[in-house]
């Protein structure tokens, strides 16, 4: 079945000391993380996805283009917004934006890829 241009969904969080860029690893200060970013918006595309894809096909991230432009401190609510721009045959293209109360702390484009869930599996290495 095919998605409709302009699907969309948001997700929350409220940023823990788990999400820092501390606790992941990916820098030294107790601020959201780029790779929890990332993550968030990818949750947010596949919230967009739902049930529109048909049974046994799932979605898999294959490009992220992000720019993180703002710190966030723990105990601040986020909230990504992944809306589908366009399709490319089985390529699914989302804008994705991550604010906060006070404006953008990232956004960018996510890129999925509908698969075959079983054969997807079966090529993992």
């Amino acid at each position: 079945m095919p998605v409709n241009v302009g699907v969309q969904a948001v997700v929350e969080l409220v940023v823990a000391a788990e999400d820092t860029a501390r606790a992941m690893r990916a820098g030294d200060v107790a601020v959201l993380g780029t790779p929890r970013v990332v993550a968030l918006c990818e949750e947010a595309t596949m919230r967009a996805l739902g049930d529109h894809l048909d049974k046994g096909r799932t979605s898999v991230g294959s490009r992220v283009e992000l720019s993180h432009v703002a710190p966030v401190a723990v105990g601040t609510t986020v909230r990504a917004t992944a809306t589908l721009e366009r399709t490319e045959g089985r390529r699914l293209v989302f804008n994705v934006s991550v604010s906060d109360a006070c404006g953008v702390v990232a956004a960018g484009r996510v890129t999925r890829v509908v698969v075959d869930k079983a054969q997807f599996i079966d090529k993992a290495r």
